[in-house]
């Protein structure tokens, strides 16, 4: 192979590895720069409210594909927006058509990202961990999907964040995905019953703003949930204890 055939193989691999995680750091920078992160709020929802309802009145279909869409491509994005959006789908089209679309967005969204950290940096950073943190993979890997579904249920990073990191931990794609539907479907369920409730909040024009959403007897249960699916992960720790 000459040497100008070996540069453009080169230059296509990187491009492949690497394009994608461009691609979204322009996008998320345009996002920045354009005002859109402002825009997708509760005062934005009040104020577009009608206008919207009208829309999924009028095209109920079309309106819940465009809300999916949306919504995956805001996750693949890493914008921390998943709460507003998530009361958005109760709003627009009640608890239980909302709550499930917005997980099923959420877990699209989550897995595009999911790939493209782990085809553009994933490897590198796991080929050079120490041998502390290849051990750390190691538990995760084996009672991945446990760890996957009590990361979604307990708020201990944000949603965003932990997205791009379980994209460095070499999980199956099918494990994340399922893992992640299974612990987004509670939380989704419950926010979106939530949304549901604004438009009585929004039309008898009462203020609302989304540290009142996060109250312990919402947010309390779905910790549990977490526990509780860690729970076989933690018996088998003290089985070996024991031993």
């Amino acid at each position: 192979m000459s040497a100008g055939a070996a540069r453009t193989v080169v230059l296509i691999s990187l491009a492949r590895r690497f394009g994608p995680l461009l691609i979204v750091a322009i996008l998320v920078a345009l996002a920045f720069a354009s005002g859109l992160t402002r825009h997708l709020s509760l005062h934005e929802l009040r104020e577009r409210r009608l206008t919207l309802l009208a829309l999924v009145h009028a095209h109920p279909i079309l309106s819940v594909a465009a809300y999916m869409g949306l919504y995956a491509l805001f996750v693949a994005l890493s914008l921390p927006i998943a709460l507003v959006m998530t009361l958005t789908g109760g709003l627009l089209f009640g608890a239980w058509i909302g709550g499930v679309a917005a997980a099923v967005a959420c877990t699209l969204g989550s897995g595009v990202i999911f790939i493209i950290c782990r085809t553009a940096v994933g490897e590198a950073l796991r080929g050079g961990a120490g041998s502390m943190i290849a051990r750390i993979e190691a538990g995760v890997r084996r009672d991945a999907f446990a760890y996957v579904v009590a990361l979604r249920l307990i708020p201990v990073a944000p949603f965003w964040l932990a997205n791009l990191a379980l994209g460095f931990v070499d999980i199956p794609l099918r494990t994340f995905l399922l893992a992640t539907l299974i612990g987004l479907l509670p939380v989704s369920l419950i926010y979106a019953g939530l949304g549901a409730s604004l438009n009585h909040i929004f039309a008898s024009g009462q203020r609302v703003n989304l540290h009142a959403l996060l109250h312990p007897s919402l947010v309390i249960p779905l910790i549990a949930l977490g526990f509780l699916a860690l729970a076989p992960i933690g018996a088998r720790y003290l089985r070996r204890r024991a031993a």
